[in-house]
C-alpha cells in the first residue's frame, strides 16, 4: 500500500544539497527493479502547527535540480513505516522535488 501525503498545506524549503543516498560501504544505492540512482534531499516542512526536517529520497539519473533555502514541491511525497531490530521509524520518498515556479510565489505573495 502507497500512503501518500497530503502536501496541500504544507510549505517546504531544501535544508540541504541534494547528495547521493550511499550503503554502509560508502557505494550510491540504486532501485532494485531499475538500477535507477537514489538521492537524499533534505528537506524543512512548515504548516501551521510547525516545523518539523525530513529527508525525502529521489530515484533519478541525476539528482534534483534544488539547492539550499530554496521553496519546492515534491511530488507525490510517500511514508514508509519500517521497523527492524527494535528499531522504528517512517522513511519518505518522493518521485521528484521540483522548485516552487514564479507564478505560485508571486500569486501567494499578492494574497
Amino acid at each position: 500500500m502507497r500512503l501518500l501525503i497530503d502536501t496541500s498545506r504544507v510549505s517546504f524549503t531544501v535544508g540541504r544539497e541534494p547528495e547521493a543516498k550511499k550503503d554502509q560501504n560508502g557505494v550510491q544505492r540504486v532501485e532494485r527493479n531499475t538500477g535507477v540512482p537514489m538521492w537524499s534531499v533534505q528537506l524543512v516542512a512548515m504548516d501551521d502547527g510547525g516545523a518539523e526536517v525530513i529527508t525525502a529520497t529521489v530515484a533519478a539519473p541525476q539528482p534534483p535540480k534544488v539547492s539550499v533555502g530554496q521553496s519546492v514541491v515534491p511530488v507525490e511525497l510517500q511514508a514508509i513505516p519500517w521497523a527492524q531490530n527494535g528499531r522504528n521509524g517512517v522513511a519518505y520518498r518522493a518521485i521528484d522535488v521540483k522548485p516552487v515556479s514564479a507564478s505560485k510565489s508571486s500569486a501567494s505573495a499578492a494574497s
